[in-house]
């Protein structure tokens, strides 16, 4: 399962039916208190109100329709109550109506541009993140993406699977930033990935040429702000015989293993450097091995989701959340996780976040 964007919560059918409606709900609740009331009190004057509400949701000729019912009520009104200051009232009900139109067809063309610039967006997070076979072989996996703009609908996480003869490789990573400048790095980087996870029989080789593409990246387009843009990024490789687990942290959070309810956080012995940063740092990239068994599940994710923030400024708990769920298909495991940072957030996800669940099968 993907998910792009940011997590909506369902309206329900009724409610939003009902607040469609709620301008012609908002007309009917002034005519009647209006007709029902004292002149003194004078509700009809509140009746511009209701075109000035459609413009929010209406398009432009239910809203002018709108105006002119409000019109003829104002009409019917002053037959019944001769001194209601009728034409004050006219007045304003036929300006704002004008106003409501416009106003309804300026908010159509934005929506129709945003529609277009998510329809580029999901063609660019195509590209970036391609939809990934379930299995391969005996590894199962499932990803999940959620981007923290939700207009953009894509940002600087990113992940990559591929079947190598040197077994599956995995990658997943964060660029530091967000916007197009982010998208372009991580593009880069996948890019760079699906050549060279084929071509380079060692990982470390791998990394040497994610850093180099991320490094002409950087130096093609430069960061903006004095801050520097790199990377941080975890490659893992899975022999098609299975039963271990090779990674090369490069400054990422560390991957969990959860093996019957025992958790075990894959540390890496050796830090090896972030992406765009090995000049600095040096080149010195190691490989840590751990076991992995039919029946394992393997957690790779970004620090978006350890970072999520509850109202009181808790940290989700990820350790504590993977070591609670049972032996579960990737898919289940990665839906559970998804429903419970919405949660736990209450849908305010404020960093980009990414995923990837790893189950080995019985060859």
């Amino acid at each position: 399962m993907i998910e792009s964007g940011r997590p909506w919560l369902r309206r329900r059918y009724g409610r939003g039916w009902f607040v469609r409606l709620s301008p012609v709900v908002l007309t009917v609740v002034i005519a009647s208190l209006a007709y029902a009331t004292p002149p003194e009190m004078a509700f009809s004057r509140l009746l511009p109100a209701a075109p000035a509400l459609a413009a929010a949701m209406w398009p432009v000729l239910p809203t002018v329709l709108l105006g002119t019912v409000c019109l003829c009520l104002m009409v019917g009104l002053s037959l019944v109550f001769p001194d209601l200051g009728t034409w004050w009232t006219v007045g304003g009900i036929v300006a704002v109506t004008v106003a409501a139109a416009y106003g309804s067809h300026v908010r159509l063309q934005r929506e129709r541009t945003l529609f277009q610039v998510r329809l580029v967006a999901d063609a660019a997070q195509q590209v970036v993140l391609s939809p990934l076979p379930r299995r391969f072989g005996n590894v199962e996996i499932e990803s999940l993406y959620l981007a923290a703009a939700a207009e953009a609908r894509i940002g600087g996480d990113f992940y990559e699977v591929v079947d190598t003869p040197y077994g599956v490789r995995l990658l997943i990573g964060d660029v530091r930033g967000k916007g197009l400048p982010a998208v372009g790095a991580a593009a880069a980087i996948v890019n760079a990935f699906r050549e060279a996870a084929y071509g380079e029989r060692e990982m470390v080789e791998v990394a040497r040429r994610l850093d180099a593409s991320s490094a002409r990246y950087n130096a093609a387009f430069p960061p903006e702000g004095p801050m520097e843009r790199f990377a941080t990024a975890l490659l893992a490789e899975i022999p098609h015989e299975g039963q271990r687990i090779d990674i090369l942290n490069c400054g990422h959070p560390p991957p969990l293993l959860l093996n019957r309810h025992r958790l075990r956080v894959l540390e890496a012995a050796t830090p090896s450097p972030l992406l765009s940063l090995a000049e600095l740092m040096g080149d010195h990239y190691a490989v840590d091995s751990f076991d992995f068994a039919p029946g394992d599940l393997l957690l790779l994710y970004t620090d978006g989701i350890a970072e999520a923030r509850a109202r009181d400024g808790e940290f989700f708990p990820l350790g504590a959340w993977m070591r609670l769920q049972p032996p579960t298909p990737p898919r289940e495991l990665l839906t559970a996780l998804h429903r419970d940072l919405v949660r736990y957030s209450r849908g305010r996800l404020d960093d980009d976040i990414a995923a990837l669940a790893v189950r080995l099968c019985e060859p």
